[in-house]
């Protein structure tokens, strides 16, 4: 009798989970959508998304929450992936939000748009019916995100009640809900930075490329190296403005995420750095994030996470 050993690599026992659940929640639920940033955690989603239903296109859109503040490449890597799967982009934009008086801007020298994001993404679940929204946290981001299920409950209101959650055994996931509730979905629960990035290599994804090292006009503010280029920053004559050589381990509202000094421009020399690195990229590079240690927790338990 002839017998088969078969060894998976940690990248391959997460990729078949991730494709198991994105699988499992397109047969559960009428409409799901995949929230895509153009960010590296999207990026992945969206290439795992594309293995789960080969060789049949993805079989939902996918929504990108504008803040307006984004950076320019990513924002044109965006429209040419979007463009080259030819999948549906939803756009929930934070501008129209603002213009249409739901939500009011913040003022000062710390204002972000990125709370605001809350109000249009709800606005668009609900225009939509979405009913599950993938999302690419990862639990070893911070400690909230920690406390997520794979399929986490969202109540009437669009909101995340830690102590409402249903349990799930395994890879069992309960997918009830009840009309006007949905889900957030995360596919990379159980992935780490690394691992995305290992990723990345393996499957030669294209990236961004403020991901790599390259010089640019930064600002030092409460020891963040925030972008004084776009402007989006609101940087004080006290904040002088410098050129160095940077990388983001994170992209997302360009007023309140931070760069990090790093000479690494290849796939491999960033994998280096992040093996080295203490801190999480959030804590290294979120400036909302750093008002206070429930500041993530906030967020979700208003809906936006």
């Amino acid at each position: 009798m002839q017998r088969c050993d078969y060894l998976l690599s940690q990248l391959d026992v997460l990729e078949a989970e991730s494709i198991h659940i994105f699988r499992e929640v397109a047969a559960e639920f009428e409409r799901p959508v995949l929230l895509f940033s153009g960010g590296k955690d999207s990026i992945v989603m969206l290439r795992l998304a594309q293995k789960a239903f080969w060789p049949a296109p993805i079989p939902f859109p996918v929504m990108h929450v504008d803040t307006g503040h984004n950076f320019p490449e990513v924002m044109e890597y965006r429209d040419r992936r979007v463009a080259e799967l030819g999948v549906r982009l939803v756009v929930a934009s934070v501008q129209d939000a603002i213009d249409s008086g739901r939500v009011v801007e913040q003022k000062g020298r710390r204002a972000s748009r990125n709370r605001l994001q809350i109000t249009p993404l709800l606005d668009a679940i609900e225009e939509h019916g979405f009913d599950a929204a993938f999302g690419g946290a990862r639990r070893d981001e911070e400690k909230a995100r920690a406390k997520e299920r794979v399929v986490s409950f969202r109540d009437e209101f669009g909101q995340w009640d830690p102590k409402n959650q249903r349990p799930e055994l395994w890879n069992l996931f309960n997918t009830r809900i009840t009309q006007g509730e949905h889900v957030r979905v995360f596919p990379l629960s159980n992935w780490t930075e690394l691992d995305i990035w290992d990723y990345v290599r393996r499957e030669e994804l294209e990236l961004p490329p403020i991901y790599f090292a390259h010089t640019r006009r930064v600002f030092e503010r409460d020891g963040l190296l925030l972008d004084a280029e776009t402007g989006f920053a609101n940087r004080g004559d006290d904040e002088p403005e410098f050129e160095a050589s940077v990388r983001y381990r994170t992209v997302g509202d360009a007023s309140c995420t931070g760069a990090v000094k790093s000479t690494a421009v290849s796939l491999e020399e960033v994998i280096a750095e992040i093996a080295a690195t203490r801190i999480t990229e959030r804590g290294q590079t979120r400036a909302d994030d750093r008002t206070s240690e429930a500041a993530m927790e906030d967020r979700k338990k208003e809906g936006y996470f």
